[in-house]
């Protein structure tokens, strides 16, 4: 069965509100990594700017709970907006989940970042639904997984 987590997005200071979030829930943080980590994108050019902004950060809450986030950046940035900045973030349990969640919760939405296989060993994909909710769905491969 998929868990669902709460995906916040932040303008540049992630970092400082997960400290904030980390000092009072507690807890490590399992992985923090920026976008200057990145493996280089054909065709794209990461900003100066935005190198140290944080790409992925992830705080667990409970044994059943983890609190995610990221900075916004490059074209993304534009679309920012304070209280509109989370997404409802699925981790489903395979691949053929994932795809049954994608299709069915973004039938007649809007797909920002098709279903597809990451550098960092997932199958992800973004989407806001028809009524606007965004969301993410996320598949870990343990095939696939950075060691």
């Amino acid at each position: 069965m998929a868990t669902v987590n709460v995906y916040l997005t932040f303008n540049g200071n992630c970092k400082e509100a997960f400290d904030f979030y980390k000092s009072v829930f507690g807890g490590d943080y399992p992985y923090v990594g920026t976008f200057g980590e990145m493996p280089p994108q054909e065709g794209m050019t990461m900003p100066d700017e935005d190198k140290n902004k944080i790409m992925h950060i992830s705080l667990p809450i409970s044994k059943e709970t983890m609190l995610l986030g990221s900075d916004t950046g490059g074209e993304w940035s534009a679309g920012f907006q304070k209280g509109n900045n989370f997404s409802i973030s699925i981790n489903a349990d395979s691949r053929e989940e994932a795809e049954k969640l994608f299709n069915g919760l973004s039938a007649g939405g809007q797909v920002t970042m098709p279903m597809n296989d990451t550098f960092w060993g997932a199958y992800f994909g973004m989407f806001s639904d028809k009524f606007g909710i965004s969301w993410m769905v996320n598949y870990d491969d343990p095939a696939k997984a950075q060691q």
